[in-house]
């Protein structure tokens, strides 16, 4: 791969590492992230691009446009932080009860990196560059809310392709890896409320009482798709909360609120759950008495990486010195990059940013990441937009 990007991406490293750290100490959760939004905003300003903010989300959308013509390339970077109190005691460690366990801090930098990259060489690029930085990646659906705003037309033209990066803490540092094809799963949740009459707990024969009832529910659901689903079609159902309306030990409980998490690969699974797993669990509650109220959520699609266009992206990543892996199986966890790549034929990559002596998983309170990295984040996104400009123009 070209490496115009690495040399220059050096110089920038002790400003990115420094503004990831700043929005690593400062992270917000969900649609609104006015102090995030402010410092995109304050890195973004100078390098003469077309900004517009979400009306109602603290999305950053900016277009910078080449002196050349051609076509236009979107790259992404998701916003939003966990409600997690932060234990990774690094030095710029959050303190206000959410934490970038996700790795959110390092796709903004990296991205802030790969927009003032491209924008010191406008006078040579082919075509547009679309960066779109997005609230709401975990759970909230900020890239689909992104298109309703019109991220896909922005610049005035349709992107050819959009690419993003994710890092992880637990993958080398450096490796990369991507599949051609479905990259992440769906995510989807199902909701129940068992409803029962609650009573005495000395005299469980007076009452109808939910309690093993969705015990009962518990035990299909985990097992619905090992007998509902072929094993060649990975689905994974999990029951993730639980909860009475039971005050006292001596109680027995009117309700129980359950909430179950579906990932699957697709569209035939999802359909299969969808359908089948509601039908299960009310004809559990009803064979003991009970009511049950079920309310399934459709989320996140699967993360489809294009076919042909992930192959010249592996193309290129194999030119460079880092080690490329090609994934053998999708990941079960999901992403709302899945919306864009609805829209625009693109690709996802893993980035590995393990730190020296290792790492908590993603998601997790105590993950740390390696930010020295941020740099060569930053050259991979820029001449993948770069590149994509250049093989449009020259064809």
């Amino acid at each position: 791969m070209d490496d115009i990007f690495d040399a220059d991406s050096r110089m920038l490293t002790d400003r990115l590492v420094a503004v990831r750290r700043e929005l690593h100490a400062q992270p917000e959760v969900g649609l609104d992230l006015p102090a995030t939004q402010k410092v995109i905003l304050r890195e973004l300003a100078g390098l003469g691009m077309e900004i517009m903010t979400g009306r109602s989300l603290s999305s950053v959308t900016a277009v910078l446009r080449g002196a050349r013509p051609g076509p236009a390339v979107l790259l992404r970077a998701d916003m939003d932080a966990l409600p997690i109190a932060e234990r990774s005691e690094v030095p710029y460690a959050s303190h206000n009860g959410a934490m970038h366990a996700c790795g959110h801090d390092l796709h903004m930098a990296g991205l802030l990196g790969a927009a003032r990259l491209l924008a010191t060489r406008r006078d040579e690029l082919a075509g547009t560059v679309v960066f779109a930085f997005q609230p709401g990646e975990e759970g909230f659906a900020g890239g689909r809310m992104m298109i309703e705003e019109g991220l896909v037309t922005a610049s005035g033209t349709r992107p050819v392709a959009a690419y993003a990066t994710h890092v992880d803490c637990e993958t080398p540092r450096g490796r990369l890896i991507t599949r051609p094809g479905p990259m992440m799963a769906s995510a989807s949740g199902m909701k129940m409320s068992v409803r029962g009459t609650g009573g005495h707990a000395a005299r469980p024969h007076q009452a109808v009482d939910p309690v093993p009832v969705a015990a009962e529910i518990i035990l299909a659901v985990q097992t619905f798709a090992a007998r509902r689903i072929a094993a060649t079609d990975p689905a994974v159902i999990s029951i993730t909360r639980l909860h009475s309306d039971a005050e006292a030990g001596n109680v027995l409980a009117g309700t129980v609120d359950l909430e179950a998490n579906i990932r699957t690969l697709s569209p035939t699974a999802l359909e299969t759950v969808r359908t089948d797993l509601p039908a299960l669990v009310t004809a559990i509650a009803e064979a003991h008495g009970c009511r049950v109220d079920v309310q399934f959520i459709d989320s996140y699609p699967v993360t489809v990486n294009d076919p042909s266009e992930t192959e010249w992206v592996l193309s290129l990543l194999d030119e460079r010195p880092e080690d490329v892996v090609r994934l053998a199986e999708p990941s079960m966890a999901s992403e709302d990059f899945a919306y864009i790549l609805e829209e625009i034929p693109g690709t996802l990559v893993f980035f590995g940013v393990e730190p020296e002596g290792g790492s908590a998983p993603l998601h997790s309170d105590r993950a740390r990441f390696d930010d020295t990295l941020l740099a060569t984040q930053a050259a991979i996104m820029a001449q993948l937009a770069w590149r994509r400009l250049e093989r449009t123009a020259d064809s």
